[in-house]
Parts: C-alpha cells; sequence; structure tokens
C-alpha cells in the first residue's frame, strides 16, 4: 500500500497519532523538570529563588562548576535526597554535563513535589557561553 494513500485515507487516526504523541512529549518534559536558560538560572539564585543541584561525578564538579551549586552525584541521588528537604519551597535546578541524567533527576524530585528546572545543555553549554565556573569542592 502507497504510504500517501494511508495518509489520505488515515488522515484522522494520523492527527490523533500526532496529538497523541505530542503531548506525551509535553507531559514528560514538564515531568522531567522544563528547560532553563543560564540567564534565568542566574537571575533566581541571585534572589535565592532557586538552588542548583550539580548531579556530575564529584572529580567534575571540582574540576569546574557554578558558584553554589550542591554537588548530588546521580549514582547517589535517591540515597541524598533528605538533603534537598530544607529547599523544598525553591525551584530546584538540575545540572549534569550535557543533559544526560537531568531528566531522569528530574523526574525523581517531581514526584517528591519538587518545583524542577532542568539547566539548558548543562555544564557543557554553560561552558559553551563563557560563563563562569570555580573549581575545587567549594562553592
Amino acid at each position: 500500500m502507497n504510504i500517501f494513500m494511508f495518509i489520505s485515507q488515515e488522515w484522522l487516526l494520523i492527527t490523533v497519532l500526532f496529538a497523541l504523541i505530542a503531548g506525551l512529549v509535553i507531559i514528560t518534559r514538564k515531568n522531567n523538570g522544563l528547560p532553563i536558560a543560564a540567564s534565568e538560572l542566574v537571575a533566581l539564585m541571585n534572589q535565592d529563588r532557586a538552588v542548583l543541584i550539580d548531579v556530575r561525578s564529584p572529580n567534575d564538579f571540582n574540576q569546574g562548576h557554578i558558584h553554589g551549586a550542591i554537588n548530588i552525584p546521580h549514582n547517589k541521588f535517591s540515597g541524598r535526597l533528605s538533603e534537598l528537604e530544607k529547599f523544598k519551597s525553591k525551584t530546584i535546578v538540575v545540572a549534569d554535563q550535557m543533559g544526560q541524567h537531568a531528566g531522569a533527576i528530574g523526574a525523581l524530585l517531581s514526584k517528591q513535589d519538587y518545583q524542577v528546572r532542568r539547566l539548558s545543555g548543562g555544564i557543557a553549554n554553560w561552558r559553551q557561553s563563557n560563563l563562569p565556573l570555580v573549581s575545587g569542592n567549594k562553592d
């Protein structure tokens, strides 16, 4: 069967399929934390309305991180979730290297009723934008 003939005959079915896919993407994205631009993160942190959680390894964190970030490695995150209780009233921004772990951490935090955002592009994008990083394990 010709694909164009199928689409022309089943346009309603195709439309519903694409609407369902779009809805799933929107819901998943919201539950994992919407992306936040670096400039918006800086503004929220300066107003003390956000906390940045860097989920990279301690070694990567010590090589360069955003000032004020708290390092909780993604592979130890569920065991250290209680450390974030005191920040329940603030937006939690999750940062990783390039976005590979932030979604899963965001979903976990959303289930615990945190307001979650993900740093768009992660630390790699922050670096590429020539924004400052601090080295070492201190903020």
